[in-house]
């Protein structure tokens, strides 16, 4: 005998993503701000000028993607449990792309799953993080490995915040808008290298245009079974970097941006891509100082590394190559050794 449930219904997950100065936001339910130490310190007051709630509460938690553990989780869930938070209760993700993640992931697993809004503070979280419902955490195996699709209410992109930006986090951002150019739009690309993006208007441009492309691929393929996992170009390589140096040496940004060098070798090698447009990808990274070299010290390790990442299944390794400039392959057919000779060009010996 079988028993069938009937649950075949359709979910309307849809959100408003709203890129202007924050507007007055009033909850008549008990909500809670996730934030970090350093946006706490800069922009905690702004945050709290434009909120009203019925109950408001502030957990901070320590700056840092080393800190994207289960104790931070455990810290958000605490604090949730404490104040007496219920299923009509809301959380608040006010930070980067930790922040965002973490806050979204204690979201979808409290009581089974809560409300949350994002209001990212960094340009990677504005163009990229805050979008999508992708929520997680890290643990010693690799990056973002637990988590859940969770997505949240609204998203409040507030190019004020990033007046308090460094240099660096602006960067990590920028790679991010490159990563979305390089796969899906080759007039975007164009206008990035033409572009100066210290120019608040310009600036807004490049934000508008990311989010656009990022919000069209997550209404295509919300869960990531097809064409969204292009969007992690350059992080396949960028996550063995960035847990191979414990999260320490290079932002998020930053590691990918070297992972779509790497990428991109391993497109020139297949005869996706042509020299002179892996050097004009390589050529916009630069102008906004991002690291686009890295020394493999055990290429077996870094190779076997692969095998953790998210998108790889059995003994295939699922990889994003670019396809000249607006276009891209998701190919699990490269070799071993095609790898091991990609990988080698930035081994030690060739150092």
């Amino acid at each position: 005998m079988q028993v069938n449930i009937p649950l075949k219904k359709t979910i309307d997950n849809s959100y408003d993503i709203t890129i202007d100065s924050l507007p007055k936001l009033h909850f008549d339910k008990k909500v809670a701000i996730i934030t970090n130490t350093t946006v706490s310190d800069l922009h905690l007051d702004y945050l709290k000028e434009r909120i009203t709630a019925k109950e408001l509460i502030v957990v901070t938690l320590p700056d840092g993607e080393q800190y994207k553990n289960q104790e931070s989780i455990n810290k958000i869930l605490n604090a949730l449990f404490e104040n007496r938070f219920n299923r009509k209760s809301l959380l608040i993700a006010f930070g980067g792309g930790v922040i965002g993640d973490m806050t979204g992931f204690a979201a979808s697993i409290y009581q089974r799953g809560i409300d949350f809004i994002q209001i990212p503070t960094t340009l990677l979280s504005q163009v990229d993080a805050s979008v999508g419902g992708k929520t997680g955490m890290n643990n010693e195996y690799g990056k973002n490995l637990v988590g859940a699709f969770h997505q949240p209410k609204a998203v409040y992109i507030d190019p004020y915040f990033l007046k308090t930006l460094p240099l660096r986090e602006f960067g990590a951002g920028f790679a991010e808008i490159v990563k979305m150019a390089v796969t899906f739009n080759k007039d975007f690309f164009e206008f990035l290298q033409d572009a100066d993006m210290r120019d608040e208007q310009t600036l807004i441009e490049a934000i508008t245009r990311a989010v656009k492309t990022k919000a069209e691929v997550v209404a295509k393929d919300e869960k990531e079974h097809g064409i969204r996992a292009a969007l992690n170009y350059g992080h396949t390589f960028g996550h063995v970097i960035e847990n191979e140096t414990k999260y320490e040496k290079y932002l998020h940004g930053e590691a990918v941006a070297i992972g779509m060098v790497m990428a991109n070798e391993l497109a020139c090698s297949m005869g996706l891509i042509s020299n002179d447009e892996a050097v004009a990808v390589k050529f916009l990274l630069e102008k906004y100082s991002l690291p686009v070299d890295y020394e493999i010290k055990d290429i077996q390790k870094f190779y076997d590394a692969f095998f953790l990442d998210k998108k790889s299944s059995d003994s295939k390794i699922t990889f994003i190559i670019p396809k000249g400039i607006g276009d891209v392959v998701i190919s699990d057919e490269c070799s071993k050794e095609l790898l091991i000779s990609v990988l080698e060009k930035f081994g030690v010996d060739n150092g």
